[in-house]
C-alpha cells in the first residue's frame, strides 16, 4: 500500500475490507468500529462492537479484525476491545451504509 497514507488511514482501509457476514456492508461503514488508536509506531488499539451481543460472528469477527490489522506492515501489536457500551444502533451507520441498505 502507498506509504503516503497515514497508519490510521491504512488501518481504516483494512477495516473497510471486512464485511459483516449478515449485512453486506463493511464493519467500518456499519459503525461497528468505535475507536482506532495508534500507540507509538507499532501498536494499535481498536474498540469495536457487534450488531447484537449474540451475533453469530462474536468469536470470529474480532479475531479477523486483529489478524487483518496486524498484517499491515510495521504493526507489531493489535488489541481489539469488544464493547456493548453503548449498544450498536442504526444511527452509528454511515450515510453510505444506510443508502446501500435502503434505509435513507
Amino acid at each position: 500500500m502507498n506509504q503516503d497514507f497515514s497508519l490510521e488511514e491504512r488501518i481504516i482501509s483494512v477495516l473497510k475490507s471486512i464485511s459483516d457476514p449478515e449485512i453486506s456492508v463493511d464493519i467500518y461503514e456499519l459503525g461497528l468500529i468505535y475507536d482506532v488508536q495508534v500507540v507509538g509506531k507499532d501498536k494499535v488499539k481498536i474498540v469495536m462492537t457487534l450488531t447484537t451481543p449474540n451475533c453469530p460472528v462474536a468469536e470470529s469477527l474480532p479475531l479477523e479484525v486483529k489478524e487483518k490489522v496486524k498484517s499491515i506492515q510495521g504493526i507489531k501489536k493489535v488489541d481489539v476491545v469488544l464493547t456493548f457500551d453503548p449498544p450498536w444502533s442504526r444511527e452509528f451507520m454511515s450515510e453510505e451504509a444506510r443508502l446501500e441498505l435502503g434505509l435513507l
